[in-house]
């Protein structure tokens, strides 16, 4: 399990079949060219071994891994999926887990060689695939290299030996520098490295120590995140000591100023990119983009555009879920059995669930762009806004909204306003 690709699926997912306000005035429906950019999250559930603090949907892989027939069934899951046809090309596809580095590369290759038979992909996509130092070989990066893969998003969470026993990772120090190398070896020039900070007994020198190391190793992409415990986790049933919150801003604060001496600029909460680097699929969720989604437990988000005769077309967003349990997954993907849930977001909901995802983003977003991702007139946001501005949290002007550095700080407060 690596952090960078969070889920981002915080609303409860309901059989709700209620139609948002608004409308699009310039499209047509079903022009593709009207509908955001589409992507894909693939998703891996196996890992070695689950990690305390680990809240994400993965499983201790115990006997052989299905390779075949996970590959197998998540064409399957795609081919149901695109009953409903999608002609948008694909911007970015992100393999998250889990632990999609336990897959062979001659897996991933069939895997890529089944989506480009049913898609077109821009012409510089983007294809992200999570790997665990743990399970770094350098066969299979250079054969994920072969295959298509152009960015890898190393699970790192920290270069100190006694915090990786912590955290229960089943790396090392060392292991962590010789991905880095296998990595380069086998070609890669986009790496993204997570790391944790506030970890359980951790002083504010040794999280800086922990980020120069990481520095060190030349990551063209640096996802930061402060350690939390999260419900139904062990870490949650049997807290650590973990540092206080004013120790916690301390990091974050020293380490935004190390970074930024470094030349990676902050784009998001937790995201530190060199020029030119910035995670594309990412920045899709944030931007409320589409995006398709296949796997065990995979939330996907798909936007329509839908027009009574004489009317313009209304926009339509729907989410869906898949079945978390791998095997339940694997014995239904490819027909409707393997979603749990479904539901059309209502209008009521989209305003907060547009600027959960926008207001993560340093630069905030346009009332236009609000307005044309969702149908509804930038109005929707008033009330929220008018609490916002009143405590300090939002910074507007020239048609752009964002987190002020007091909202960027409290940004579950400042999105609290708007539910």
């Amino acid at each position: 399990m690596n952090l960078e690709m969070q889920s981002l699926e915080s609303l409860p997912l309901e059989s709700v079949e209620r139609t948002p306000a608004g409308a699009l005035e310039h499209a047509e429906a079903g022009d593709t060219a009207a509908l955001p950019p589409l992507s894909l999250y693939i998703h891996f559930p196996w890992c070695v071994r689950k990690c305390p603090y680990c809240d994400f949907n993965s499983h201790a892989l115990r006997g052989e891994l299905p390779e075949g027939d996970y590959i197998a069934a998540l064409l399957r899951d795609l081919d149901y999926e695109l009953i409903e046809r999608d002609q948008r090309p694909l911007l970015s596809i992100f393999m998250g887990g889990g632990t999609p580095s336990l897959f062979s590369g001659r897996a991933i290759g069939a895997l890529l060689d089944g989506l480009g038979q049913r898609f077109t992909f821009v012409p510089d996509i983007e294809i992200t695939l999570e790997a665990n130092p743990g399970t770094a070989d350098a066969g299979h990066f250079r054969d994920y290299r072969g295959a298509g893969v152009t960015r890898l998003s190393i699970g790192v969470q920290s270069l100190d030996e006694a915090q990786l026993k912590r955290l229960g990772r089943i790396h090392g120090r060392e292991d962590v520098l010789r991905t880095v190398k296998l990595a380069r070896g086998a070609g890669f020039d986009n790496l993204n490295l997570d790391l944790m900070f506030a970890l359980p007994q951790q002083t504010p020198e040794e999280a800086e120590t922990d980020l120069r190391a990481a520095l060190a190793l030349a990551p063209e992409h640096l996802s930061y995140y402060q350690l939390t415990l999260e419900p139904n986790t062990e870490f949650a049933a049997r807290p650590p000591l973990l540092p206080d919150d004013e120790s916690a801003w301390d990091m974050q604060e020293t380490a935004q100023a190390l970074l930024a001496a470094h030349g990676y600029a902050q784009y998001e909460v937790s995201a530190y990119a060199r020029a030119g680097r910035q995670c594309r699929h990412n920045r899709n969720y944030w931007q409320f983009g589409d995006y398709l989604a296949i796997g065990a437990g995979a939330h996907g988000k798909r936007t329509s555009l839908a027009a009574a005769e004489g009317a313009p077309p209304a926009v339509q967003i729907r989410r869906n879920a898949r079945h978390k349990h791998p095997r339940t997954w694997l014995e239904t993907a490819g027909s409707g059995a393997a979603i749990q849930e479904a539901r059309t977001v209502t209008a009521e909901e989209l305003p907060f669930e547009y600027l959960m995802n926008a207001l993560r983003l340093n630069e905030g977003f346009a009332t236009a762009e609000f307005e044309r991702r969702t149908g509804l007139a930038a109005a929707a946001l008033e009330p929220g806004l008018r609490a916002a501005r009143s405590k300090g949290l939002v910074e507007e002007g020239a048609g752009r909204i964002r987190a002020s550095t007091r909202g960027f700080a409290h940004l579950n407060a400042l999105l609290r306003e708007f539910l």
